[in-house]
């Protein structure tokens, strides 16, 4: 489990791309599960929740077309 004292959705889209399945929590925004390289909504999510799976994944998209082209 890795823990991010900050969000910074640049550095855990990395790590999420990286690893590509296991647990993470962030400071102020709480504790995510992710498989297959994208973040999972967690099982009681509020808003904040929704827009930071929404705002990380977006990035971990990013991370994949820059790969590719």
């Amino acid at each position: 489990m890795r823990m991010f004292k900050r969000y910074l959705p640049k550095l855990i889209a990395k790590h999420i791309s990286r690893l590509f399945s296991g647990r993470l929590y962030i400071d102020g925004r709480g504790g995510y599960h992710f498989e297959n390289g994208l973040l999972l909504v967690p099982v009681k999510a509020q808003k904040r929740h929704y827009d930071t799976v929404n705002e990380v994944n977006l990035e971990v998209k990013r991370l994949r077309e820059s790969y590719e082209a």
